[in-house]
């Protein structure tokens, strides 16, 4: 049989490799980069190549190309300790059989390598080596597995269904499965369906005619139109109104639909890449969500992991977020201390990685120094904020549905919500002396998510604009 073979330029990899297949029974040879091994093709051919992605004299990915060309159904594991979503896709979209991030488990790589030998996959002849900024980072093995996916959906039109808590990434992830698919020289069209009335959320989405309602004095083209031949990010889907999950479904079967006041059909071609922080399966149950919608859409899944279930990555992202911030305010970069970022890295971040980024934000704006420690962190993140709460207030807010309910009173929870939102954002623009953009980073939440908030809970009065 044929050998494995092993490029990489660090001698430490290169010995790993060796103990384990010597250990293996599996015939191997050992480059230290991959002009050796294009020089090495001239006399012999490998059964399986594992190469590192950087290296002096030729990129693994320069060398995968070569590769397939030659060879393309030659199985390539691409290694990388840049554990990021460009180098994922662009070892993918290049032909790579398999992504094996640094460090790795010896067995599992061993176990990756016999795969390797006993399949032959189809390869694809394109090789795109981007080079720009990692648009999504993570070291962990959940974000590994999310960037596989991406890798593996770069030449399909599957509709998606991406779930994942507030903030953790999942429009970011829609525009990196369209950046890297067939239809990214086409539209990228993004529409939170929770954020829009229900009144217009159809004639956003459909379009209108002239004249199909008061006020539509001229024709409109909808988000479907609009992303005509590429890809429609339909946001927090589970919160659709159930009459317009009825003509979703429609355009996903029959793939045409008519503009609202509208007697032409319309065709449509676009990939539909849906999102929500909710359990469908469980608001199907209830009967506020199609199963055949559900259905529909739920023909690739993907989960994005909460920032608490892959805290190693805190580190990489807040180095990431810090610099990003001082570019964007023209400031030096500050820098996290040791115990700051140990401290960061325990926390819970239930704003996920949008709420670590407002804090590096906020960071950059307000902390006193160029190194930041945990005193400088926000008074609410630090010790004397992080006591776990006493049963007093849950208490009272129970014995308050007890009341109502006993009362008979309905839409407890839109009353109370209202009441609990009403409390955080007067005593966040009370603190902020009413600049809202400090105190929708204090919360957690987009500055244009706190000014309607602001509106529909008529708090105008109580704060300054910035």
């Amino acid at each position: 049989m044929k050998p494995v073979w092993i490029i990489d330029d660090d001698r430490s990899i290169r010995w790993v490799f060796e103990k384990a297949l010597t250990r293996e029974n599996i015939a191997f040879k050992l480059f230290a980069s991959s002009m050796e091994a294009l020089q090495a093709l001239a006399a012999s051919t490998p059964q399986v190549v594992v190469s590192d992605i950087r290296m002096p004299g030729g990129s693994g990915l320069e060398l995968l190309q070569k590769l397939k060309e030659k060879y393309p159904n030659l199985p390539v594991i691409i290694m990388t300790a840049y554990s990021d979503l460009e180098s994922a896709v662009a070892a993918f979209q290049g032909g790579a059989f398999e992504y094996l991030p640094k460090p790795f488990d010896v067995d599992q790589a061993v176990d990756l390598i016999r795969r390797a030998m006993e399949e032959s996959l189809r390869q694809s002849d394109v090789v795109e080596a981007a080079q720009e900024t990692p648009e999504i980072l993570g070291q962990a093995q959940s974000m590994q597995e999310v960037f596989r996916a991406i890798g593996r959906l770069t030449q399909s039109h599957a509709t998606v269904l991406i779930n994942g808590e507030s903030g953790t990434g999942k429009e970011l992830v829609a525009r990196a499965l369209h950046r890297h698919s067939p239809r990214a020289p086409k539209p990228f069209i993004a529409i939170n369906t929770a954020a829009i009335p229900k009144d217009l959320l159809e004639s956003e989405l459909f379009g209108h005619e002239r004249g199909a309602f008061t006020g539509a004095q001229a024709m409109r083209r909808g988000r479907f139109e609009q992303a005509e031949g590429g890809t429609l990010f339909l946001d927090e889907i589970g919160d659709m109104p159930p009459d317009l999950q009825t003509r979703l479904l429609r355009v996903l079967s029959d793939g045409q639909f008519y503009r609202v006041g509208g007697h032409q059909p319309l065709k449509t071609n676009v990939r539909i890449i849906a999102a929500t922080h909710q359990d469908l399966e469980s608001r199907v149950k209830q009967g506020l969500f199609r199963e055949d919608l559900f259905h529909r859409l739920n023909v690739i899944r993907l989960r994005l992991p909460a920032l608490r279930e892959r805290r190693e990555d805190i580190p990489l992202l807040a180095k990431h977020f810090l610099p990003k911030s001082a570019r964007e305010l023209g400031v030096e970069t500050k820098k996290l201390s040791e115990a700051a970022m140990k401290y960061l890295s325990s926390l819970d971040f239930p704003g996920n990685v949008r709420q670590l980024e407002n804090l590096c934000h906020w960071l950059t704006v307000m902390a006193p120094g160029m190194n930041v420690d945990v005193k400088d962190l926000p008074p609410e993140l630090r010790d004397e904020a992080l006591v776990p709460p006493t049963e007093s207030w849950v208490n009272a807010l129970e014995r308050e549905v007890e009341t109502l309910l006993k009362r008979g009173d309905s839409a407890i929870i839109d009353g109370l919500s209202g009441q609990f939102e009403r409390a955080l954002i007067t005593r966040a623009l009370a603190h902020t002396g009413g600049r809202r953009i400090e105190a929708s980073i204090l919360l957690g939440m987009g500055r244009n998510t706190l000014t309607r908030k602001i509106q529909e809970l008529g708090l105008e009065k109580n704060d300054q604009p910035d």
